[in-house]
């Protein structure tokens, strides 16, 4: 039965322990191979708990494992910062959107699915940093923050683990934050800009197929 979108308070990232985590991660790549059999998303399962049946924000991240151990290559990637489908409902969504419907990436296929690991990023609220450039530097914490940059029509998301993975810091992050969305290094320079920060509760596999652990 198709989860039906609440009133109920969005889903915090500080909300969910391993369990949900795992729960999500194997959720992710079911639901990829569901819609690789059938051509269409599964239903969400029954009887799940009850904060996976609220509203809530989730990114799902698919890497292919690189020649060197340890090395990931990214294979898809994509979310939704708003909580506005049930939390569980939203990671098949996005799952599926990842695997198949990210433009920078061909649809995945088959063969690759014992080559790539899945992980799940829930996100909290946006919070909006300052408008100076000090406090937007200041604001920033790597390693527990991610950014979103809004000006008119652009938009740009990074995730908390992207500056931990490419050794960034602040100013690093904010300018490819600002690249991300489409615009100048530069522009949160600009008060004219709107900067965003947010936390995530993230786990993905070990390996394909793999343990599921936690990342942040």
């Amino acid at each position: 039965m198709r989860l039906r979108t609440s009133k109920a308070k969005p889903v915090d990232p500080e909300e969910l322990d391993d369990k949900h985590g795992s729960f999500l991660v194997r959720l992710a790549r079911s639901s990829v191979e569901h819609f690789m059999e059938k051509g269409a998303p599964p239903q969400p399962p029954d009887n799940l708990d009850e904060v996976l049946t609220r509203p809530g924000a989730a990114f799902v991240t698919i890497e292919k494992e690189g020649v060197r151990r340890g090395e990931k290559e990214l294979r898809g990637c994509i979310g939704t910062i708003s909580p506005v489908h049930p939390l569980a409902e939203t990671v098949i969504r996005v799952a599926i959107d990842a695997a198949f419907r990210d433009p920078r990436f061909p649809p995945l296929t088959r063969s690759e699915l014992d080559e790539v690991v899945f992980e799940v990023s829930v996100l909290s609220r946006l919070k909006p940093l300052g408008r100076t450039p000090k406090e937007r530097i200041s604001g920033i914490k790597i390693g527990r923050d991610g950014l979103v940059v809004v000006r008119g029509p652009y938009q740009g998301l990074l995730l908390p683990q992207v500056p931990l993975d490419y050794g960034w810091n602040e100013l690093d992050f904010l300018g490819y934050a600002c690249i991300k969305a489409g615009l100048p290094a530069n522009c949160w320079l600009d008060e004219d800009t709107l900067i965003y920060r947010f936390t995530v509760a993230s786990w993905r596999e070990e390996k394909p197929r793999g343990r599921v652990i936690r990342t942040l």
